[in-house]
């Protein structure tokens, strides 16, 4: 099994900066996607960015030229690097995993609050 661990939440104002880190440990899979969700006050859950174990990524058009996300295999590590952030992208922030092994198996972390305001 895995375990997922968000770090990296906080309070900034608008236009400033944050980076999520999420840190994986447990069983070894053969593939594997991680992503970042997110998940405001009323509204359902939704799929910030997600990176494959190749390095290939792809964006919620509200975050693409503004988020970045990226992988440290070495350290299992995923990171979301937020910048120009605005009061809208408050939310709490997932990390969650998708392996495969013989069958599929997904991970969620407990999440990390963002919260943009001035």
């Amino acid at each position: 099994q895995v375990q997922l661990v968000e770090s990296g939440g906080g309070l900034v104002q608008p236009g400033g900066s944050l980076r999520l880190s999420c840190a994986a440990s447990g069983s070894i899979f053969r593939f594997n996607v991680m992503g970042w969700y997110r998940q405001a006050p009323g509204k359902e859950r939704e799929l910030v960015a997600t990176i494959t174990n190749g390095g290939s990524t792809n964006y919620v058009d509200s975050v693409k030229g503004r988020f970045s996300i990226s992988r440290d295999n070495a350290k299992n590590t995923v990171y979301l690097q937020m910048n120009s952030l605005k009061p809208e992208d408050t939310a709490v922030y997932y990390c969650k995993s998708s392996l495969y092994g013989s069958r599929w198996y997904e991970y969620w972390g407990q999440g990390t609050q963002v919260t943009v305001s001035s």
